[in-house]
């Protein structure tokens, strides 16, 4: 059997700039960012004190609220991310068949806030005390479980952790049961809420995040010589894959289609990148040949581009042997200088920035880029957004245990 072809149909998001795709989409444009002081919990005493938090976020705006005192706060982004792309793309459950409609979502970590809840409560409390949803609600799987269960799927309901490529690879996988003829819809993406005090600690101690407290707007700076380490945020990104000629037997809106997938591992570090970028490098080359294009051939690439100091220029240097003579022609940013970094979550978050460029001929820009740092010398689109034509992009993403992922997109003619 040919292999099927896959198109999006449907966004939807929740991020630190925006709760639904037309302010998400403006804010990029713009140059807003959503980087703040915490205010979810008091960060007084923490070395870095600031994060990407959906500060307008009230899960009750969008839930039932019996649903939403059930679920953790990744879960219910995930709920209302999905609800916006479904309906973004038209798609009518009660006349497709079900068992054809699967979920893969990713997720880096799962319900941190409630575990850390809940074991406060059992070492304050007893054991007694602790919630019977406490499982439910703080297993990584659970964003994809509830999503499947309110929009009724029964087709393959999944969970990719691969840390912050997880959504990325979890789009790649979705792509690949669609193509391969096991399903025609899948629900795809990631959500993640781990801006919790155990996460900002321990990111801290690792020394990866920055501590540029004074002026948080402007600390994540992506590949600025000034960076020094990402900013947890938090949110999801769902986006409708379809088989091309479901879509358009039912008349879906196309926004691009979905060309290349491509993975691979580090093996080197637990969490430092390869400084060599090799296999970067081989998972957008990956991405490349699944899609039959040559290198030439792509005009924009959102970047993973997280501000710490080894990431960005082990990026940079991978694209430039990807890309070679091509790379200093290439137009590339990074969306997280706006929304800090969602850890399991990005990849879908910034695919959907991707196609939002593609559809809109505008590049968003990398925030807070004032003076490129050592190796990080191509164009990353500082500051300021700027027209293009963008036919065909790249987004990466690249996590903790060294895993890999790029996916390239096309704008539909």
């Amino acid at each position: 059997m040919a292999r099927r072809r896959v198109v999006i149909t449907g966004i939807g998001a929740v991020t630190p700039v925006g709760l639904t795709i037309d302010r998400y989409w403006e804010s990029l444009v713009t140059g807003r960012s959503g980087i703040a002081t915490v205010t979810r919990f008091d960060p007084s005493d923490f070395d870095a004190k600031i994060g990407g938090e959906c500060a307008d976020f009230d899960a009750s705006n969008y839930l039932d609220r019996k649903v939403a005192k059930r679920l953790d706060r990744f879960a219910q982004f995930a709920l209302v991310a999905s609800d916006e792309a479904v309906k973004a793309s038209g798609l009518n459950l009660d006349e497709e068949d079900r068992w054809r409609i699967g979920v893969v979502l990713g997720c880096g970590i799962g319900g941190l806030s409630e575990l850390e809840e809940q074991h406060s409560r059992l070492e304050s409390r007893g054991p007694a005390k602790v919630s019977p949803f406490t499982i439910p609600r703080l297993m990584a799987n659970a964003a994809s479980g509830n999503v499947s269960i309110a929009v009724g799927t029964k087709g393959p309901s999944l969970t990719v952790t691969s840390a912050c490529a997880s959504a990325t690879n979890a789009m790649g996988e979705a792509a690949n049961l669609l193509r391969h003829g096991v399903v025609d819809v899948v629900l795809t993406g990631g959500a993640e809420a781990a801006l919790t005090p155990l996460a900002l600690a321990a990111f801290a101690s690792m020394k990866a995040l920055s501590t540029q407290n004074d002026d948080p707007p402007r600390a994540c700076r992506p590949f600025d010589r000034d960076r020094d380490g990402f900013v947890l945020s938090e949110g999801a990104g769902t986006l409708v894959f379809e088989e091309y000629e479901h879509a358009k037997r039912r008349g879906a809106p196309i926004l691009a289609e979905f060309i290349g997938y491509g993975s691979t591992a580090d093996a080197d570090h637990i969490t430092q990148p390869s400084e060599t970028g090799e296999a970067a490098s081989k998972a957008m080359e990956l991405a490349l040949a699944d899609a039959e294009i040559a290198p030439d051939q792509v005009d924009y690439i959102n970047a993973h581009g997280t501000g710490t100091p080894l990431g960005d220029k082990a990026e940079s240097l991978a694209i430039k042997r990807v890309f070679g003579d091509a790379a200093r022609k290439l137009v590339i940013s990074s969306t997280k200088s706006s929304t800090g970094h969602a850890l399991g979550a990005s990849g879908a978050i910034e695919l959907i920035a991707t196609i939002l460029a593609m559809k809109n001929g505008a590049v968003p820009p990398t925030i807070n880029l004032d003076n490129p740092g050592e190796g990080c010398d191509l164009d990353y689109c500082p500051n300021t957004a700027r027209d293009a034509n963008i036919r065909i992009a790249l987004s990466n993403s690249f996590g903790f245990g060294g895993h890999n992922a790029c996916v390239l997109v096309k704008r539909m003619s």
